[in-house]
């Protein structure tokens, strides 16, 4: 496996993402921000959505979820109560999915994305053998 995801002691340990990823792989994909072309402005299916469509890329690279090593989540006018939709948005694409990433992340308040019918832009970084 090209990434080793790790929670070091001493750092907060929780269950939407690693703070390490050790990657050894000798093939890195960078995909462009995914966004929900064609959803209805609710930040939880846009989220699932963008991260479906992460999953599209990363196949068509030859990669999945598990090689995964940096993901960013931009959410327009964000604020913690927003919290509980955009992780339903990341379950439900999970779930969809069946399979489950949680590399790295760092979430993003941003003023606007590139339409404003966008409301959660996600862009990632994978690495593979």
């Amino acid at each position: 496996m090209a990434v080793t995801l790790i929670n070091p002691d001493g750092l907060p340990q929780v269950d939407v993402y690693h703070h390490v990823a050790v990657a050894s792989g000798s093939r890195t994909i960078y995909l462009a921000g995914q966004v929900a072309w064609d959803a209805e402005l609710d930040l939880a299916k846009q989220t699932e959505q963008a991260y479906t469509n992460v999953h599209t890329a990363l196949k068509a690279a030859g990669a999945s979820f598990k090689d995964l090593v940096r993901v960013r989540v931009y959410v327009v006018d964000w604020t913690p109560e927003k919290m509980p939709e955009l992780l339903k948005g990341i379950e439900n694409a999970m779930t969809e999915l069946q399979e489950h990433a949680t590399p790295p992340a760092t979430l993003i308040g941003v003023a606007s994305l590139d339409v404003p019918e966008h409301l959660v832009e996600v862009e990632a970084v994978a690495v593979i053998d």
